[in-house]
């Protein structure tokens, strides 16, 4: 009898060149992802650029009870779950209907007119799309504050103001990603058996009866997996944009756990403690998609793994 070990590796000789195309993304992972976890010791060290890293003072989970203890702890929490949660809840069912509404034009040319124009967003760099806020919404010359003036109201500094940074924020992320994540649900529909349709068509099925009955469960297991990469990715909301569109005026919301990492770590040079948070964050995430895989394992059958 072969043992398995012996199997195994018979088959990796016989189709090494296969595995071979392998070595490229495993060598990025090595060197750009598991290598550097080597200087997350320091959250646990009062890290010394003089002493290095092996050289820094132990001082064991001081910074992560620093962090707990700090007086706006729950100020960041707060906002980093808030914009999190309020991105999945409207941004994460936008491109499913959206997919589903191209899925039933008939029209080939304005179907692929559609898919180009809100496709085109994703292209824009996040500086530009800030840039873009900025010019559309100024108290003085944006074209969404005259037309506000022009109908008797008082101009609002929306990038000034605590309160529209999150609905800013939301909605200029589902302009600009909604096109990109359609994509991968028209591929999804674009596997549906015709014959399903068919069969629904015969027994007097409606178009919303078809799209109910027929396209959503097939493309569920997609939704499924994206919804469990998108919860576990909840505390990891994007840096860039919630840093340029941060001022001093709407610093109270936008303050977010990226952003505060950068603060301390690299303007205040505390490095040892942003790491803490930052492994923190890490932490959350982890335990957020492993708990939502299985979750979804067992209502769905449907998993990463």
């Amino acid at each position: 009898m072969i043992k398995p070990n012996r199997k195994r590796w018979s088959r990796v000789k016989r189709d090494y060149e296969l595995y071979l195309f392998l070595l490229p993304i495993i060598i990025l992972y090595l060197v750009f992802k598991y290598y550097p976890m080597y200087g997350v010791q320091i959250a646990f060290k009062d890290f010394s650029p003089s002493q290095g890293i092996w050289g820094s003072e132990w001082v064991g989970f001081q910074h992560f009870i620093d962090f707990f203890d700090s007086y706006n702890f729950w100020t960041i929490i707060t906002n980093t779950l808030s914009l999190s949660f309020l991105s999945l809840l409207f941004g994460f069912p936008a491109p499913i209907i959206i997919a589903l509404m191209l899925n039933q034009m008939l029209g080939k040319r304005y179907k692929k007119f559609v898919q180009t124009v809100i496709y085109a967003p994703h292209f824009i760099s996040t500086v530009v799309l800030v840039g873009m806020l900025n010019v559309f919404l100024s108290p003085n010359s944006g074209i969404v504050n005259h037309i506000i003036t022009m109908f008797g109201g008082d101009p609002i500094l929306f990038m000034a103001d605590e309160g529209w940074f999150r609905p800013l924020y939301i909605l200029s992320g589902i302009w600009q990603e909604t096109g990109f994540s359609t994509i991968i649900y028209l591929a999804a529909l674009a596997g549906v058996n015709p014959e399903l349709h068919e069969a629904a068509t015969m027994d007097g099925a409606s178009k919303w009866k078809r799209v109910w009955n027929v396209d959503i469960p097939s493309i569920l297991p997609t939704i499924v997996i994206l919804l469990i990469l998108a919860l576990g990715n909840i505390m990891s909301i994007g840096f860039e944009k919630a840093f340029l569109m941060q001022s001093d005026l709407n610093y109270g919301t936008s303050n977010i756990i990226p952003t505060y990492v950068y603060e301390m770590g690299i303007q205040k040079a505390q490095y040892s403690f942003s790491t803490a948070v930052g492994l923190f964050n890490s932490l959350i995430n982890i335990i957020l998609i492993v708990t939502v895989n299985r979750i979804a394992k067992k209502m769905t059958e449907t998993s990463l793994w």
